[in-house]
């Protein structure tokens, strides 16, 4: 099945500034989070967010998205799986020329040198904490290794490969072709060897003479404290074997970090929302806010109005590199009781008589302004 727009999968316009598509995730990803949502089909969902969002948070995966859509440009000059390059994105740059120019470049590449293996990459899903104060676990991923039977070679143990008899060992032969500009010699990958260079007459029987097995890897992971969605850690040696000898590639992963139901997070900082009564906010009081560290006792001044924020030094995420943590935000909201007894009632309307419902200086500017606008002035 072909891929949804990623655009579409977010349902934001190709314009939309990096907060519209933070905010799209995060409004989705909740939605379909399979700790959450345990419909059919709400992990496969939520897998196609987690993509979508990566491509599109990032500005230069984006505008190679926007270029070349879901094809990848690197593809056919040496990129590995996962969209990585194990030779800088133009190893085969080289031999687009050969099949051009019969060689021109003066170069050519040889089949049984050492090469580093394709690097990979997995998307790890992380909970709101275990990204804040980070965590240890085992992932297992697919990889190309070495066939142990053959120890790579490809050939019946026993045997060995031997030099290609129709390319002498060089992996790629030249074929004459009459035009109307005359003969052009073309170098062309061996069809015999298929590039390799050699010739396997008793195949491996584990791995039908390609040398090469796919295996799961499990692999541990230590998760440092503080890592943010969309950010990558990279493996040194996990990727796929090298050929011929030459070393692993790496292994690259991508943290997807699930929302919080009540913790927000921008950047190290932690944004939250608490409630107050009419009562607290007027008379003042001593409130418990849980933070990710714990309980914290946070001291409300008489008057506080709905939408104050107090902020709570210290105790937002550790920052991922270097010292220090960032801060909680905390919003009050006043909440207005919708059901009342007879007794409150009147409790209020004593004190609406006591004030004479006027408002304090305070807010008297902002009363003011409203009855000019209801003026029309």
């Amino acid at each position: 099945m072909a891929k949804r727009d990623y655009y579409d999968v977010l349902g934001i316009s190709k314009s939309a500034t990096a907060d519209e598509i933070k905010k799209a995730y995060r409004k989705l990803s909740k939605k379909y989070h399979p700790d959450i949502n345990k419909e059919e089909g709400a992990d496969e969902k939520f897998k196609e967010i987690s993509e979508a969002y990566e491509v599109l948070s990032d500005e230069n995966k984006r505008a190679q998205y926007d270029q070349y859509g879901h094809v990848d440009p690197n593809q056919g000059f040496g990129g590995g799986a996962g969209g990585f390059s194990s030779a800088g994105g133009f190893s085969g740059f080289e031999d687009i020329f050969d099949t051009f120019f019969g060689g021109g470049s003066g170069r050519q590449r040889d089949p049984n040198a050492p090469r580093q293996g394709n690097d990979l990459q997995y998307t790890m899903q992380l909970k709101f904490k275990e990204a804040v104060f980070g965590t240890e676990t085992e992932i297992e991923i697919p990889r190309e290794e070495n066939c142990e039977t053959c120890h790579g070679s490809g050939a019946k143990p026993g045997t060995h490969p031997e030099k290609c008899s129709h390319c002498d060992g060089k992996g790629s032969i030249n074929v004459e072709q009459n035009t109307p500009f005359g003969r052009i010699v073309n170098k062309q990958t061996c069809p015999y060897c298929h590039g390799t260079g050699k010739e396997i007459k008793e195949k491996c029987p584990t791995c039908h003479g390609s040398g090469r097995v796919t295996k799961k890897k499990k692999i541990k992971l230590k998760v440092p404290a503080g890592v943010n969605d969309g950010q990558q850690m990279r493996v040194a040696g996990e990727g796929e074997a090298g050929i011929n000898g030459g070393p692993n590639g790496d292994l690259f992963v991508v943290f997807v970090i699930a929302p919080d139901d009540f913790y927000e997070r921008d950047g190290d900082d932690i944004f939250v929302e608490v409630p107050l009564t009419f009562v607290q906010a007027a008379l003042g009081d001593e409130i418990d806010v849980p933070t990710v560290h714990g309980k914290v006792r946070l001291k409300i001044p008489a008057g506080t109005q709905t939408g104050t924020t107090f902020r709570l030094r210290g105790k937002g995420v550790p920052h991922l590199r270097g010292s220090g943590t960032g801060d909680q935000h905390v919003a009050v909201k006043v909440i207005v009781p919708k059901k009342l007894d007879e007794k409150q009632k009147e409790i209020l309307r004593e004190f609406a008589g006591t004030t004479g419902n006027k408002v304090d200086e305070q807010n008297a500017g902002f009363f003011d302004k409203m009855k000019k606008a209801f003026k029309g002035e």
